[in-house]
């Protein structure tokens, strides 16, 4: 899921706002953490062990034999999972776990992870993997426990007296993952929509906004443009700040050169749009495609077409590098009108996902 597009989310945080949670009891108490999180039983067949990483290739595979069996448009990629798995802010030996069978093979992952540069609301995602051929055997239920039990570790440890949140994505093709965490008690709070436009028809004319350029990506920009999405989206919900670590740690896919920045005419950053190549998922979508990760524009901006400017700039850098469709993806409820700005660009509806939580 990417903070994209106009879309990460949307309007204040309710429980940042709501008065209620003005004078919560300490954070220790309403993560309630367990003293020891206890691996799965012996009885579902597997030998548990924290993830290091030398088992990127080994959780890719796992992770591809799901996405396969669920028929999903999409595949996750080594480097993907080597990149999460050298997370610096991690302890693998306490956040990670996987099950191997009797003959060393991986057929079980699941981890926790939280975002170091929260400001607003302390967050700590969840998420677990199980082999098609061993599903049914309540391996999926015992890695939800265990990764619940673990994020509510990590948020207590914290140090920040904040509202919480325990979170997850569920694509919704897959509803029965989805019922997995409802019944450990997450609930639905956020929609999301995976949109697509086809390259291979007219493409929108870039608008010439007064005062403002738009140019290709440079190294030099990386921290102005982190600078300016800690900004854009500040009051969008469930968005927080990035650290540079954090910023520097989502890159395996970036592809800089369909990566563009917004000037003005003192060369402030004043939009951007981030875009990553996906390539292992172009088989199992049937087509190539580049996807628009982040796109914002700083609020003075808003209104000039800036976004229309950098989307339709976005276009035909995948367009020349032959891809068939631009991909992004929004929050439904994104509050700035993004939706409809990406509609009446010709983007339309491929699938959707959810967000799962256990708000604290």
């Amino acid at each position: 899921m990417t903070d994209t597009h106009a879309s990460d989310p949307t309007a204040t945080d309710r429980a940042a706002c709501d008065p209620a949670t003005t004078d919560p009891a300490p954070l220790a108490v309403r993560a309630a953490p367990p003293a020891h999180v206890p691996l799965p039983g012996p009885q579902l067949g597997l030998t548990w062990r924290p993830a290091t990483t030398d088992d990127a290739p080994a959780v890719t595979a796992l992770k591809v034999r799901a996405q396969e069996a669920d028929a999903l448009p999409y595949r996750s990629a080594e480097a993907e999972v080597a990149e999460e798995l050298a997370v610096q802010w991690r302890d693998l030996r306490l956040d990670t776990l996987v099950g191997l069978d009797a003959d060393g093979t991986v057929r079980a992952w699941a981890h926790a992870d939280t975002a170091p540069g929260d400001e607003r609301v302390v967050r700590a995602f969840v998420e677990g993997t199980v082999d098609p051929v061993w599903r049914g055997r309540g391996i999926g239920t015992a890695l939800v426990a265990w990764s619940q039990g673990r994020a509510r570790q990590l948020l207590a440890a914290s140090g920040k007296e904040l509202p919480a949140r325990i979170a997850t994505y569920c694509d919704d093709a897959t509803p029965g993952v989805a019922r997995l965490y409802e019944a450990a008690g997450f609930a639905p709070i956020r929609y999301y929509t995976h949109m697509r436009r086809p390259l291979d028809v007219p493409l929108p004319d870039v608008p010439q906004v007064d005062g403002l350029r738009v140019v290709p990506w440079q190294e030099s920009f990386d921290d102005a443009v982190r600078r300016a999405h800690n900004e854009v989206f500040a009051d969008h919900w469930g968005s927080e700040p990035r650290t540079p670590e954090q910023w520097r740690q989502a890159r395996a896919m970036f592809a800089a050169t369909w990566s563009f920045v917004a000037l003005d005419d003192a060369d402030h950053v004043v939009g951007y749009a981030v875009s990553g190549r996906y390539e292992e998922d172009w088989p199992a979508a049937g087509y190539p495609s580049g996807f628009t990760e982040l796109l914002g524009v700083r609020r003075t901006w808003r209104g000039r077409r800036v976004a229309v400017a950098l989307l339709a700039t976005v276009m035909r850098a995948y367009a020349d590098d032959g891809m068939r469709y631009a991909e992004l993806e929004v929050d439904t409820e994104n509050p700035s009108g993004a939706h409809g700005l990406y509609a009446a660009l010709g983007y339309e509806v491929a699938h959707s996902s959810t967000m799962l939580t256990i708000e604290l």
